[in-house]
């Protein structure tokens, strides 16, 4: 454990070791002999903080979608609900946000994780992020479906889902565009966004 992991507060120790944790091995197959080691804590001091393992995995998501649902809803209220709002502004207040998240720290390793929760098929989390941050979806899509009048609910829903699918794959860092060496960070983030927004919005306006 390097100094100035260890330097932090020990919640927050335990919350990055989970992450990158869930992240390598997923839910089941990191244990918590190895998150103990890999924070530098005792048993007793996960339990303190967290109680369970549950726990433990709904605080690792609590981390970071409070704070990513926050600036998608302050992004969506600038632009939701006026005449000239376009399909594109309504994304860019999706997916600029999360972007952002993705290459904030070890944002990419939280996709990772959020990938795994579907992927794994855990019911009980999926009724924790249904409940806790199912508002800021069916908000976002309320907004394109008062754009899209042409679409019904079934038809849009599938194309929301297929954008979120979308934006998932590119915040984990696992696809084929890769950020070349004399590009920045924040630039590809931004061409990112850009090809995104463009190909969501493309899926969306569909007859």
């Amino acid at each position: 454990m390097s100094a100035s992991h260890a330097a932090l507060p020990t919640k927050e120790r335990i919350l990055g070791a989970a992450e990158e944790l869930f992240a390598r091995h997923g839910f089941e197959g990191a244990s918590l002999r190895q998150l103990t080691a890999a924070a530098g804590v005792n048993l007793a001091a996960v339990n303190y903080h967290f109680g369970s393992k549950d726990r433990l995995i709904e605080e690792v998501f609590r981390r970071r979608l409070d704070q990513l649902s926050s600036r998608r809803m302050a992004a969506l209220q600038t632009v939701s609900g006026e005449p000239d709002t376009t399909i594109e502004q309504v994304l860019a207040a999706f997916i600029v946000p999360a972007l952002e998240l993705s290459h904030d720290g070890n944002g990419s390793l939280f996709m990772r994780v959020l990938a795994r929760a579907f992927a794994e098929h855990d019911d009980t989390l999926r009724k924790f992020l249904s409940e806790n941050y199912g508002h800021v979806m069916r908000q976002f899509t309320a907004e394109f479906a008062r754009l899209l009048p042409h679409l019904n609910k079934e038809e849009l829903y599938w194309r929301v889902d297929l954008v979120t699918g979308a934006l998932t794959h590119a915040m984990s860092g696992f696809g084929m565009i890769q950020r070349k060496s004399d590009v920045t960070e924040h630039v590809h983030r931004e061409q990112t966004a850009q090809h995104l927004i463009r190909f969501a919005a493309a899926g969306l306006k569909s007859p």
